[in-house]
């Protein structure tokens, strides 16, 4: 699966990963192991670039790590957020329901600092504007914390915890909650409009963050990552190597180097690949929570 290459400038994405399937889902875990979905497949990419299958789901997006080293998944095909050990073995659903209802189609997962988590659900929501986010507090209860939206996909909390962002993809737009409190969100606010690409269907996923709270955010059918100041004017564009781009995070020793999974052309149709993005000027956050 692993293709190693060597990072060079930010102007040029090296291939580092690939699949058969369009790729999601990238992480680091505690011991510089990465990670990343591709269709039913969760495949780990040692530090020394040796590659296997780690586990196989029934249709997995959006990863994270946790302090203790086990992982959170969306689970797409179990409707559900399911919880694995370092080994890639299942311990049990961290979420399936909420409020009674089952959960639709969860997609991309961020940890706050109080040992709970947000995550999305755009199950339905390219029809009608049902789309949700959930906060699972540190109990293991489900809350519903905003909906009404059109596809809601990947989403960051800021370094402070106080604003969560979230890709509201079909209106290929983010937008930004405050957060009032623990798993608490005030109104939807629009933080950025995202350019359009004519005869192409842009739509934002997947988001970073660095240490300068400027906003990445992966912008599938464009080739390109989007990086949104603080105060959501565009930045910066940069290669993403993937014609759609799905997800990204930071990694390396001084957290410079963003990996940026996504597809060589269409999602639906061709393979799956992993780009590594040199950036020197930069310091990104990582995904992990201290231990």
């Amino acid at each position: 699966m692993a293709l190693a290459g060597t990072a060079q400038d930010s102007q040029a994405p090296v291939e580092f990963a690939r699949s058969e399937e369009f790729s999601e889902g990238p992480v680091f875990d505690y011991e510089g192991n990465f990670f990343f979905t591709h269709g039913r497949l969760v495949t780990r990419v040692a530090p020394n670039g040796s590659s296997a299958v780690w586990a196989a789901t029934s249709g997995a997006n959006g990863h994270k790590i946790l302090p203790d080293g086990n992982h959170l998944l969306c689970v797409t095909g179990d409707r559900a957020i399911v919880l694995f050990d370092p080994t890639g073995k299942v311990i049990r659903p961290a979420s399936t329901e909420c409020d009674g209802a089952p959960l639709r189609a969860p997609n991309d997962l961020t940890l706050d600092q109080h040992g709970g988590f947000y995550f999305t659900d755009p199950g339905g929501s390219r029809d009608k504007p049902i789309g949700t986010v959930h906060y699972v507090d540190s109990s293991g209860v489900t809350h519903l914390v905003a909906s009404g939206m059109w596809v809601p996909n990947g989403l960051v909390l800021s370094q402070d915890g106080r604003t969560l962002f979230v890709a509201e993809t079909l209106p290929n737009r983010v937008v930004k909650f405050a957060v009032d409190g623990q798993g608490k969100l005030g109104a939807l606010e629009e933080f950025a409009q995202l350019p359009f690409r004519e005869g192409h269907q842009p739509e934002p996923d997947g988001m970073a963050l660095d240490t300068n709270g400027n906003l990445y955010v992966a912008h599938l059918g464009t080739s390109t990552v989007k990086v949104l100041a603080p105060d959501g004017s565009p930045l910066r564009t940069l290669p993403a190597g993937n014609y759609d781009a799905s997800n990204l995070v930071f990694g390396g020793t001084d957290l410079n180097e963003l990996y940026i999974t996504g597809s060589t052309g269409h999602r639906s149709n061709t393979p799956g690949r992993v780009y590594r993005l040199n950036l020197a000027d930069v310091t990104g956050v990582s995904s992990l929570r201290p231990r």
